[in-house]
């Protein structure tokens, strides 16, 4: 459902403006909103229906899809009588994931939740059990907590780590866990493996992590994953702050705010968030 709706609000947001005087080319957006319609369908549609759902002439639709599949953007399935998605779609398409830069994209999305969480932002990816820090975006509160980039926390006692770790397929996540004897940072620190296990399958049906104390005295954080085109984890975005700000009743918004702060970077970068599936993770 709401992907439908965010289906339709693009397609109707490009041919309002291909109808508007602000310097739109109305072939192009016309053309670039039968794309939209097209790329939405993973198994191909008929002429009639992506003139009914771009909102144009049968006429114009089947002009614009011949322009399209004679430079490959589009390709006419001649078994099935279904236009489909061609190459150069996806050699463009490609040109993006090869230039795509997490932390510059990431950015502006950190800065906005900054403002609208009033805690520090910070960006991480795995690497070989722990995470590695790429970017942070302080608050503006005399107490705050400092990660320099490069700087690194264990998988198993960071918000950021535990985020990833639910995110991975479950058997990879599972092997990694059973594999290694986690060290103890806090009083906090979860280094039982059966108990980890059971906070990284809550993880994967909240979509958000936590870290009460447990890497560091008075210190409490909250983690997202950012994922690929294919679903996979590729860093983590969370909120951390001092315990006497980031209270029991204040986590649960604050992981709202920060899910939704990745999913926002997800889309950035051209990925997507895959559906949460009922596996068990503690067997």
């Amino acid at each position: 459902m709401a992907k439908e709706v965010r289906r339709k609000a693009r397609i109707k947001n490009v041919v309002k403006k291909s109808g508007d005087s602000s310097g739109q080319v109305q072939s192009l957006c016309r053309a670039l909103s039968i794309l939209n319609v097209i790329a939405d369908d993973d198994h191909g549609m008929t002429m009639t229906d992506i003139s009914q759902r771009a909102g144009l002439p049968m006429s114009t639709t089947h002009r614009l899809l011949t322009t399209l599949q004679h430079e490959r953007y589009v390709r006419y399935d001649n078994d099935q009588s279904l236009w489909k998605m061609g190459v150069q779609a996806f050699i463009i398409g490609n040109a993006f994931v090869r230039s795509r830069d997490i932390i510059a994209t990431s950015r502006p999305f950190m800065a906005a939740l900054m403002e609208k969480s009033g805690e520090t932002v910070n960006l991480a990816v795995a690497d070989q059990g722990e995470c590695i820090y790429l970017a942070q975006v302080e608050c503006r509160q005399m107490m705050r907590v400092q990660a320099k980039p490069g700087s690194r926390v264990p998988i198993h006692s960071s918000a950021v780590g535990k985020a990833l770790l639910a995110a991975m397929p479950v058997e990879k996540a599972k092997k990694f866990i059973q594999m290694r004897e986690f060290e103890r940072a806090t009083d906090n620190t979860v280094i039982d493996q059966q108990a980890l296990c059971k906070e990284i399958e809550e993880v994967r049906e909240t979509g958000f992590a936590y870290d009460d104390e447990e890497h560091c005295v008075g210190l409490r954080c909250v983690a997202s994953a950012i994922f690929d085109e294919f679903g996979e984890p590729i860093a983590a975005v969370s909120l951390s702050g001092p315990m006497a700000r980031v209270g029991d009743d204040r986590f649960p918004v604050l992981g709202g705010m920060v899910k939704e702060c990745a999913a926002e970077i997800t889309a950035a970068m051209g990925g997507v968030v895959p559906k949460s599936k009922k596996t068990c993770f503690c067997d």
